[in-house]
């Protein structure tokens, strides 16, 4: 039985299909169809289906979204406005304006950088994107994965060419924008279906920051899905940090696929949001691969943020490890749902996860369920959850040395996920999160020093 939610997509894809494809490259357009097809004949997941258990995606996608298939000009110069890039950290810095690579007038065309390193639209490499799209994010498996496809672009290619090591971090701006060029008035609260495509061939190296902006005070609902692929000894750092607002409604789909001798890590940052579920499928498909992965998560009022994840170890000799960190104030809801997989033939795999949470009120909850589903004999996997409140003793201990009640909190909560934040291994990315961190503890995060986006 087809429900509203679901009903008012189909519709829109059976009647905008043509106009859909017409600004869309061929490679996109190509599995657009079968993805149309597996979402009608999925819908939308419920919560009694394992992985979405602690998130209502139903109620997220009803409301009467708009959806700029017309590709009306959003107008904005992120270069002249956005004045929030990390300070000292010397990133090669790009845009994406809802779900369109921004191509600055000024900027050479990425084919001419420097050892083949490609930073572009989907729309400009079309035997790369070819070859590589959608064949991670399975649409058959998963039905936001399947309305992302059905329903994007444009997209945004990292190619990174054999043994080439990236000299700068990339960094790119994610940025929320629902006003057209010569509108009087807001046309409607706007979903946007942003995709990314990275892949990093054998012996090559980079590093990743995506930022998440909104630039109006609407309400937006984004859907992402990227595709990483990582070639064997490559190594791919892949920091994801939203700091939008509470209007704003993210899921995300990373999928990730790592050959032999490969290092992936992965970092998960919300500091601010309104709704947020962040999936990752990560798959450790050669020996001697390892991956990190870590997650950091502030939120207060009713947000809402759900990280699941899925870390399938398919041969031997691979390495997995897991943090992620909580604190949920007001009347937030967080969860955690970690699985790892590993399969018959993944025998001498090491795997850790860790899950540890605080909640400073009684009215926060936390859902966390982490799992380890073993098929090999010769493994060491642990996994672990903890949640609880601040120590009394320590609070206690800090007030009788004239520290105020709620400064020792803002110590203690800063204190327990720098665990997560100090796993950055760019230190001026490190020592920058830091401090929007403790902003954020002390209720001063509302956007980023000197941002004109948001004024």
């Amino acid at each position: 039985m087809i429900n509203a939610a679901e009903k008012q997509y189909i519709d829109l894809y059976q009647q905008a299909r043509g106009m859909i494809m017409s600004h869309a490259p061929e490679a996109m357009n190509a599995v657009r169809d079968k993805a149309f097809d597996d979402f009608k004949a999925q819908g939308f997941p419920t919560q009694k289906v394992e992985r979405y258990k602690y998130t209502d995606v139903s109620k997220l996608f009803a409301p009467d979204y708009g959806v700029n298939i017309n590709r009306l000009e959003i107008p904005v110069d992120p270069y002249e406005a956005f004045r929030c890039d990390v300070p000292n950290l010397s990133t090669s810095l790009y845009f994406i304006v809802n779900d369109s690579f921004y191509r600055n007038s000024q900027q050479r065309p990425q084919a001419e950088q420097k050892d083949g390193i490609i930073i572009s639209s989907m729309r400009e490499h079309p035997e790369i994107v070819a070859k590589y799209y959608s064949r991670l994010a399975d649409t058959s498996a998963d039905a936001i994965t399947a309305l992302n496809t059905m329903l994007a672009q444009d997209g945004m290619l990292i190619y990174v060419p054999r043994g080439v090591k990236a000299p700068r971090t990339i960094q790119v701006i994610n940025i929320l924008k629902a006003t057209p060029r010569n509108a009087r008035h807001f046309v409607a609260d706007l979903m946007v279906n942003r995709r990314v495509l990275i892949v990093v061939e054998a012996e090559a190296e980079i590093k990743v920051l995506f930022c998440d902006h909104a630039a109006d005070d609407r309400n937006f609902l984004a859907t992402q899905v990227i595709e990483a692929y990582v070639g064997q000894n490559a190594s791919l750092d892949l920091y994801c940090m939203e700091e939008t607002h509470n209007k704003n409604t993210r899921v995300s789909n990373v999928y990730i696929d790592q050959q032999a001798h490969s290092r992936v890590t992965h970092n998960v940052l919300t500091l601010h949001n309104g709704t947020t579920r962040n999936r990752l499928d990560l798959s450790l498909s050669g020996e001697g691969a390892e991956c990190h992965c870590y997650g950091c998560v502030i939120a207060d009022k009713q947000q809402h943020v759900d990280n699941n994840t899925l870390i399938t170890h398919r041969v031997p000799h691979c390495t997995s490890t897991e943090l992620y960190k909580y604190v949920l104030d007001d009347q937030s809801t967080g969860a955690f749902a970690g699985r790892v997989l590993v399969e018959h033939d993944a025998q001498k795999t090491t795997s850790q996860m860790t899950n540890q949470n605080l909640t400073a009120t009684s009215e926060a909850r936390m859902f966390t369920q982490p799992m380890l589903e073993i098929y090999a004999d010769d493994v060491k996997c642990a996994h672990g959850s903890t949640v609880g409140q601040l120590n009394d003793a320590a609070l206690f201990y800090m007030r009788q040395r004239g520290i105020s009640l709620k400064e020792a909190r803002v110590l203690l909560q800063n204190a327990f996920v720098n665990e997560v934040i100090d796993k950055i291994e760019m230190e001026p990315l490190r020592d920058r999160l830091h401090y929007l961190v403790e902003k954020r503890f002390r209720g001063e995060l509302n956007k980023c020093s000197g941002c004109q986006l948001c004024k």
